[in-house]
């Protein structure tokens, strides 16, 4: 039976999340964690706007949690029903559209991830401490949520756990505050965030700056103090990725960027906003990860900054981040961008041709081919440009969707205005097919502009 909350979905990969009727603007999440009983407390207070009127409003929030009570713009407790991850709010009295919505929740209970098609996701117990990785769907395992990336808001994160711990949490760290046996830390994160993209990293770390004083944008590791030395290896190029992307991509689109390394392995890295969190097992002393390292670090425009606003244009994050790490490539004195892309097209030319990157559908999202057919559109959309007119395009890109939500119309939209020749058929080729498209040779005249 269907509950009288249900309301069409937003969007159809995951249709059982984000929420109608309102605009979040801003999280005030006050936590406390205990890593030996794996607790969580929590206080979340959702500023929102709403869009309609309303005599209910739904917020995304796993069965995990309890909740014990819920305020609706400070007044008396509003009545709420919590069932199938979906936190529903009547307020005392109706909202009006245009309308200010303070809704605060108060819970409680032992955060498990989410459990679903992508496997699991949200709130993760380490060894030592605990971590979050949410993409798509897992930030509702920690906080009540408009759990969609095109809702994107503000946050200020406060973490309290035991002092021997360090806590981390996107942002800048505005307090931290010892008492007793605990440690509160106190974070800011301004810039309009999506929520799969908020994170809590909680282990036994050590902060250390990365690079010289003179660079550009901060840059800082925290990491086991065992790993260090591997980290000062491994990454020891980050700055060099850091310039080179700039120049390529527009300025890095926040104040600063951590990298966290977790003491235990994980099978992927993980982006969030402003940091990227790594496994041990990406810390070899090797640089065996190193092309991972440039593609988390890119996500930070592609993904970050630019998010989209529906999960079928996953390619705008993942193939520009799997691009990335072939013009990483061809800038440190590796293979050149063309002659990976050619690899890759080969590889993916033994492999089934049944997927339509520009709507691979829920469970292809993650895909690899996804990634590198995605890759593969840039690419041959390189090779039309010409390099001038293709980094200037991504640059545009960059600046002009700043911290918003986009959709691959509106990428293809403002590739147009690069090209004197139609670029459509380029796109609907490489996106909208499941045939794999042969690349055009290297050293083509292309189609240039007269931008």
């Amino acid at each position: 039976m269907r509950s009288k909350f249900y309301e069409d979905p937003i969007d159809d990969y995951l249709p059982q999340n984000g929420n109608r009727g309102y605009r979040v603007s801003r999280y005030e999440l006050e936590l406390s964690y205990k890593p030996a009983s794996n607790r969580l407390t929590g206080r979340a207070v959702v500023i929102a706007v709403t869009t309609e009127v309303r005599l209910w409003v739904t917020l995304d929030l796993s069965q995990s949690l309890a909740v014990s009570k819920v305020l609706v713009n400070g007044s008396k407790a509003a009545k709420f029903v919590h069932q199938h991850g979906k936190l529903a709010i009547t307020p005392q009295q109706k909202i009006p559209a245009g309308g200010v919505l303070e809704i605060t929740v108060q819970y409680s209970g032992t955060p498990k991830p989410v459990r679903g098609q992508w496997g699991e996701v949200g709130w993760e117990e380490l060894t030592e401490g605990s971590l979050v990785a949410s993409q798509p769907n897992g930030a509702a395992s920690w906080f009540p949520c408009d759990d969609h990336p095109s809702a994107k808001a503000s946050y200020r994160i406060s973490i309290t756990t035991d002092s021997p711990y360090y806590a981390m949490a996107n942002g800048t760290l505005v307090r931290k505050q010892a008492k007793a046996s605990q440690t509160t830390w106190v974070y800011e994160a301004p810039e309009p965030m999506a929520t799969y993209l908020a994170t809590v990293q909680i282990g036994h770390y050590r902060k250390y700056r990365v690079g010289s004083p003179g660079e550009p944008v901060p840059m800082h590791a925290v990491v086991p103090a065992r790993l260090r030395a591997n980290f000062d290896h491994d990454f020891a190029r980050q700055p060099e990725m850091m310039a080179l992307f700039a120049e390529r991509f527009g300025p890095y689109p926040f104040e600063h960027y951590s990298v966290v390394v977790t003491d235990d392995d994980l099978d992927i890295p993980i982006e969030a906003q402003g940091i990227s969190i790594f496994g041990a097992n990406h810390c070899d002393g090797r640089r065996g990860a190193e092309r991972l390292v440039a593609h988390e670090l890119a996500h930070q425009w592609f993904g970050n900054s630019l998010t989209l606003k529906h999960w079928r244009d996953i390619w705008l994050h993942e193939g520009f981040a799997c691009y990335a790490e072939w013009i990483w490539s061809e800038a440190a004195g590796g293979p050149s961008a063309d002659q990976l892309a050619r690899a890759a097209r080969a590889n993916l030319a033994r492999q089934p041709q049944d997927i339509i990157v520009g709507d691979p559908g829920p469970e292809d999202m993650f895909d690899d081919r996804v990634y590198k057919r995605g890759a593969l559109t840039l690419h041959a959309l390189r090779l039309e440009l010409r390099d001038r007119l293709f980094f200037e395009l991504l640059r545009e890109w960059t600046a002009r969707y700043r911290h918003s939500s986009v959709t691959t119309e509106e990428f293809v939209d403002l590739a147009g205005h690069y090209s004197v020749a139609p670029l459509r058929g380029l796109f609907a080729l490489w996106l909208g097919t499941a045939e794999l498209p042969q690349l055009p040779p290297l050293g083509g005249q292309g189609h240039q502009n007269t931008r």
